[in-house]
C-alpha cells in the first residue's frame, strides 16, 4: 500500500538514488500533519453510519429518479448498495487518512472504477453529490479541528475527482 513514505522511497530506488532534501520534507510535511490526519480518521469512524446515512439520504432526495425502475435504487436491495458503496468510499478515505497517502483509495476504491460503473449502468452523478455534500457539511469545530477538516476534504475532492 502506498503512503508518503514509501512513494518516496520507491521513487528514489528507481532512479537509483538516496532520496533527495525535498524528497525528506515531503516526508517531514507529512509526518507533522499525522496528528490531524488520525483525529480526522477518528471522528470519522466514529460517526461513519451517520455520515453515510445523511450523504446517502441526499442522493435520493437529488436525485429521486434513482427509485424508478431500472434504476440504480429501485428496490430497497439496491438503495442498500448504494449506501453500502458510499460507507466503502468513506472507509477507504479513513485508510488514507491514517496512511498519509492515496495508496488504499488508489488501490480498492479508484482503479477500474469507471469500467465497472459503466458497465453497471451506475452514474456517478450521485456519488460525487454525496461527498461534495459530505465535504461541504463537515465544520471546524463541530466536526473536528480546522487541520483535520482540512485532511479530510483533501480525499473526498480525491474521490470527488476520480468520479467526475
Amino acid at each position: 500500500m502506498k503512503s508518503v513514505v514509501t512513494t518516496v522511497i520507491s521513487a528514489a530506488d528507481a532512479a537509483g538514488r538516496f532520496p533527495s532534501g525535498s524528497d525528506l520534507e515531503s516526508v517531514q510535511g507529512s509526518i507533522q500533519r499525522a496528528a490531524a490526519r488520525l483525529e480526522a480518521a477518528e471522528k470519522l469512524a466514529a460517526g461513519i453510519d451517520a455520515v453515510t446515512k445523511e450523504a446517502g439520504d441526499l442522493v435520493f432526495k437529488k436525485f429521486p429518479y434513482l427509485k424508478e425502475a431500472g434504476q440504480a435504487g429501485e428496490n430497497q436491495t439496491k438503495v442498500d448498495k448504494c449506501y453500502r458503496d458510499i460507507k466503502h468510499y468513506l472507509r477507504l478515505i479513513n485508510y488514507c487518512l491514517v496512511v498519509g497517502g492515496t495508496g488504499p483509495l488508489d488501490e480498492w476504491g479508484i482503479a477500474g472504477q469507471r469500467e465497472v460503473y459503466r458497465a453497471l449502468n451506475l452514474p456517478t452523478a450521485p456519488y460525487v453529490a454525496a461527498f461534495e455534500y459530505t465535504r461541504d457539511r463537515a465544520c471546524a469545530p463541530r466536526d473536528m479541528s480546522p487541520q483535520a477538516l482540512v485532511e479530510f476534504r483533501a480525499y473526498l475532492d480525491y474521490v470527488i475527482n476520480s468520479l467526475s
